[in-house]
C-alpha cells in the first residue's frame, strides 16, 4: 500500500541555512542551521520553554524566515507542497483536534451531536486530499487498509469525544497520513496514555519510522522510545546539533539548574463552610452515554484528609468520575452523590461546589485559550473562571506571584499565556489549581507535558501542600512514579465492555 512502500535512498529533505524568523517573538537565540535527512527517526528534546516548538514551526514553515534560506526536497509525485509532506500532530488529549464550544461540553449528552464521528473526521480529511487531484480509487482502498493497520477501523461510528486517549492517537495518525507525508512530527506522543496504549503506540510509530522520516518532540528522557537513537537537545532557544540519545542525561545535567528549597506561599484561607467528614460520597453510581456504559454501580467515599490515587486504563471512566465531583457533568443530578456533606440537587450552584475545589485536567488545557499574562491566568483560579473577569487586588496578585515562584515559574508571570510553550501553559494551569488554598485538590494527569525538573518540583509541592490540616487529594496518573508520597488510598477503575 502507498504508506508502507519501502523508503527511498537517504536524501536531504529539509535544510535551513542561517535562518531567522520574521517575527522577533518567535526567533531562536541564534540563526538556525539544520539539516534533516530521510531515514532514521529523530527526537527533539529539552525542558519546557527551551524552543522545541519554535524549531518545529520553522521546519514546517509556520514561521517564515526574514533572513537565511529554507530548502525542501521531497520528490513526492502526489504533492510537493510543504503542508502535505511535513505533517505535525499536536495531541489535544480529549477532543481529537476539535475545539469544544465550552469547557463542560464533553459531559453534556445533548451536545454529543456537535462532535463528528471518527469516520466523518477521516472521510473529510481524505476528501480534502482527494479533491486536490492527489488520490484515486486505488488510494481509497489503500487508505482503508491503513485504517485497519493502525487499529481505528472498528471505531468509525464513535463520536470523537467518546474515544479513549489511545484511540484518539490512532485516529489522528490516520488523519495525518492520508497525504502520504515524507516527514511526520509528533509532539509529546505519549501524553495521557496508559501502559498498554503506550506500548501499542510505540509499535505503530516504530513501523511508521521504517517507511517515513519520524520526528518526536519530547520533554523528558523516558518518552524517547527505544527505536530512536539520535536527538537534538535544545536549551534557551539554542540547538545542540544532532547527537546520540545516550547523551541526554549529560546535556540535561549541564542545562538544568539545581532545584531550590520547596516553600509554599502563605495562602488565603479556604472558602468557609467545608466541615464535613465525608468530602465525596458516591452511592451506586452508573453513567451511560447511549449504549455505552462508563461507570457501573460505583460506591466510593473520600473522607477529609485522605489522599487518593485514581487509576485505570484509558476509557475506564476516570475523567468522567471527576466531572461528577467537580459539578461539570449534568448526569450528577440523577445520581446519589454527596459532596462536602450535601446531596447534589439541593439547589446549590456549581460555584458553591467549586469554591472548595482546586482542579486541573486535560479538558481545562484544551479549552483555556485566553490572551492574558500568565499571572492573570493563575489569578482566575481564585474565582474558578476560564478567563479573568474580576480584577485581582494587589494582595491577590502578590499571592499569585508567590505561587509562580514556588513552582519555579516566576519568570513567566508577565508573559502572554498564548505565547508560552504547551508545557509552560500546562504548568500555569497546575499552579492555578493551588492558588485559592482549596480544601479538595483534584489533579487529572497534572504532569502532562512537563519536563523532569518541573515534575519533581510539583510532586514535592503537592506533598508539602497536603501536610496542611484537612487537605484532601484525588490524583489521576498513568505513571506510578509520579504519585506523591502522601498517597494513602487507591481506586482502580475497570473499563466497562
Amino acid at each position: 500500500m502507498f504508506l508502507f512502500e519501502a523508503m527511498q535512498t537517504s536524501r536531504t529533505l529539509i535544510q535551513i541555512v542561517d535562518g531567522v524568523t520574521r517575527h522577533p517573538d518567535y526567533r531562536l537565540a541564534e540563526p538556525l542551521n539544520f539539516t534533516l535527512t530521510s531515514g532514521a527517526p529523530l527526537a527533539i528534546c529539552g525542558t519546557n520553554g527551551s524552543g522545541k516548538s519554535l524549531l518545529v514551526d520553522i521546519l514546517t514553515g509556520a514561521h517564515p524566515l526574514s533572513l537565511g534560506t529554507a530548502h525542501y526536497d521531497f520528490g513526492n509525485p502526489k504533492s510537493n507542497r510543504v503542508i502535505d509532506n511535513v505533517r505535525l500532530i499536536t495531541f489535544r488529549d480529549v477532543y481529537g483536534g476539535s475545539e469544544p464550544a465550552y469547557y463542560q461540553q464533553r459531559w453534556n449528552q445533548g451536545d454529543e451531536q456537535v462532535f463528528a464521528t471518527v469516520g466523518e473526521v477521516l472521510a473529510k480529511s481524505h476528501k480534502a486530499f482527494s479533491t486536490g487531484g492527489n488520490a484515486d480509487a486505488e488510494d481509497d482502498g489503500e487508505y482503508a487498509d491503513l485504517l485497519r493497520e493502525i487499529g481505528i477501523a472498528e471505531h468509525l461510528d464513535k463520536p470523537v469525544n467518546l474515544l479513549s486517549s489511545g484511540e484518539l492517537r490512532r485516529m489522528q495518525l490516520a488523519r495525518m497520513l492520508v497525504s502520504c507525508p515524507q516527514v511526520l512530527i509528533v509532539d509529546n506522543p505519549y501524553i495521557g496514555l496508559d501502559k498498554a496504549a503506550r506500548a501499542m503506540l510505540t509499535k505503530v510509530l516504530a513501523r511508521l519510522a521504517e517507511r517515513l522520516t519520524l520526528v518526536l518532540v519530547v520533554c523528558r528522557r523516558e518518552d524517547i522510545p527505544p527505536f530512536v537513537h539520535r536527538m537534538v537537545y535544545m536549551h534557551e532557544r539554542r540547538v545542540s546539533g544532532i547527537v546520540p540519545v545516550e547523551r541526554y542525561e549529560e546535556l540535561e545535567a549541564a542545562c538544568v539548574k539545581a532545584a531550590t528549597e520547596i516553600r509554599l506561599p502563605e495562602s488565603v484561607e479556604p472558602a468557609a463552610g467545608q466541615t464535613a467528614a465525608e468530602v465525596v460520597d458516591f452511592r451506586h453510581i452508573t453513567i451511560r452515554y447511549g449504549e455505552r456504559t462508563i461507570l457501573r454501580d460505583l460506591d466510593w467515599t473520600v473522607r477529609q484528609g485522605e489522599h487518593w490515587a485514581l487509576t485505570g486504563e484509558n476509557g475506564a471512566g476516570k475523567s468522567t468520575l471527576l466531572s461528577l465531583v467537580c459539578a461539570d457533568n449534568p448526569q450528577a443530578y440523577a445520581c446519589d452523590i454527596r459532596l462536602f456533606g450535601y446531596r447534589r440537587g439541593r439547589g446549590e450552584s456549581i460555584w458553591d461546589i467549586k469554591k472548595h475545589i482546586g482542579y486541573v485536567s486535560p479538558e481545562i488545557f484544551s479549552t483555556y485559550k485566553k490572551n492574558l499574562p500568565a499571572l492573570d491566568i493563575v489569578a482566575s483560579g481564585l474565582h474558578d473562571t476560564i478567563g479573568l473577569y474580576k480584577k485581582p487586588t494587589d494582595e491577590e496578585r502578590a499571592l499569585c506571584a508567590e505561587w509562580l515562584r514556588a513552582f519555579a515559574a516566576g519568570h513567566l508571570a508577565e508573559k502572554n499565556y498564548l505565547q508560552l510553550s504547551n508545557g509552560e501553559q500546562r504548568l500555569i494551569l497546575l499552579i492555578r489549581a493551588f492558588v485559592k488554598n482549596p480544601d479538595l485538590l483534584i489533579l487529572d494527569e497534572p504532569f502532562h507535558g512537563l519536563d523532569s525538573p518541573s515534575r519533581q518540583c510539583a510532586r514535592a509541592l503537592i506533598d508539602r501542600f497536603m501536610e496542611r490540616s484537612g487537605k484532601t487529594l484525588i490524583m489521576v496518573t498513568h505513571y506510578e512514579e509520579e504519585l506523591p508520597e502522601c498517597i494513602d488510598h487507591h481506586l482502580m477503575l475497570v473499563k466497562q465492555h
